[in-house]
């Protein structure tokens, strides 16, 4: 039997709440190390809120938030920013920044105020510009890309912070569908052959089943199952958690379960 990963970033107990409005209760989460995992769930399940807490964005007014075992408010922003890369929705760049400049501003983490450019920092946008495709456009302006082009920047950007984690809320949003796949297949390949662990919130089911290898499905910010695509993805959890009646099949191309709605 093959060693099941152990956690990277993980929630214990944790309570979220926007003002009065408690948004998740209790939530015991593990993320699995040097894995893609998908967070799958209908809109005000918590989804985005979970990843913003993860990304110590948000303080959970209950429970905690560990990072390699560590409660994440014992360690200062820059050192969760050494660690943890996050891409929220819509990201907007001031008019005319350029990609390469964009990528730079991802090794602020790693700087301290009056250093100087370093070969590592060089290093380090070099290799996310190449990882991402993105080196034969550094010079443009980023409003000047298309979305998938735009998008491909950005993960640029949180790849040359160096950090283990990479958190990704609607990474394919308003991406058409070749660009999708794009996006999908460099998340395979950072996990592949980079080691890095990524968490993203995904609207499509049967692009989480295809391509994450954990799934945490959500409903009204609790944990409605979690594990592979196989055990998780069933007709009779896509009928409780999205009140959608489907056929689960097996993908004839990936092998992995298709929902059908009916």
């Amino acid at each position: 039997m093959d060693k099941q990963p152990s956690a990277k970033i993980a929630g214990k107990g944790v309570d979220i709440a926007y003002g009065q409005r408690r948004i998740v209760a209790d939530l015991d989460l593990a993320i699995p190390e040097r894995r893609f995992t998908a967070l799958i769930g209908p809109n005000g399940s918590g989804k985005s809120t979970i990843l913003r807490t993860f990304a110590a964005l948000m303080k959970p007014c209950g429970g905690c938030i560990l990072l390699d075992g560590r409660d994440i408010t014992a360690l200062s922003t820059r050192d969760v920013a050494r660690k943890v890369g996050v891409l929220l929705q819509g990201p907007v760049a001031p008019e005319g920044l350029t990609v390469g400049d964009l990528v730079r501003q991802g090794r602020y983490p790693h700087r301290s105020l009056f250093s100087r450019w370093s070969p590592d920092d060089q290093t380090a946008c070099e290799e996310a510009l190449m990882l991402t495709g993105t080196t034969d456009f550094a010079d443009r302006a980023i409003d000047s890309l298309s979305g998938g082009q735009r998008q491909r920047a950005w993960i640029a950007m949180t790849l040359a912070q160096q950090g283990e984690v990479l958190l990704l809320d609607e990474p394919t949003t308003y991406l058409d569908l070749e660009h999708q796949i794009e996006l999908m297949n460099l998340i395979t390949l950072l996990v592949a052959r980079h080691g890095k662990t990524v968490v993203a919130v995904l609207h499509d089911i049967n692009q989480a089943a295809r391509y994450a290898e954990h799934v945490v499905v959500l409903k009204d910010g609790k944990v409605i199952a979690a594990g592979n695509p196989d055990a998780v993805i069933s007709a009779e959890t896509i009928a409780d958690v999205f009140k959608v009646k489907t056929v689960v099949i097996r993908d004839p191309v990936a092998g992995t379960p298709l929902c059908i709605p009916l």
